[in-house]
């Protein structure tokens, strides 16, 4: 083999392989997230002012647009099991909730 077809075989061989890896990283970034959500569950009242991963209620549009700490109708993604368990100031239990909830009257 020539040395030039020898570099072109190499150069080849190294494309080849970049987008291989190129065109996997989003379906294994993706199954990642997946593992991630599978471990965790929507908790509302929980977020704190702009820092909500979704649904935040009439005004607003999606992740990072909530307007108050503690926005009843926006959610926020807790560990499994701990919804009940974390701290919110505006549920009437106190903790953040599975559904999205009137705010307590003070």
């Amino acid at each position: 083999m020539s040395q030039s077809l020898a570099v072109q075989t190499t150069a080849a061989s190294l494309a080849l392989a970049l987008g291989a890896a190129l065109t996997l990283a989003p379906i294994v970034s993706h199954a990642a997230d997946s593992m991630d959500k599978m471990e965790k569950e929507k908790c509302f009242g929980v977020a704190l002012k702009g820092k909500n991963d979704c649904a935040a209620g009439p005004g607003t549009t999606c992740a990072g647009t909530s307007k108050v700490d503690y926005q009843p109708n926006a959610w926020s993604f807790v560990a499994k099991g701990t919804c009940a368990k974390t701290a919110s100031k505006t549920s009437p239990t106190g903790f953040g909730q599975m559904v999205s909830f009137m705010e307590m009257k003070k």
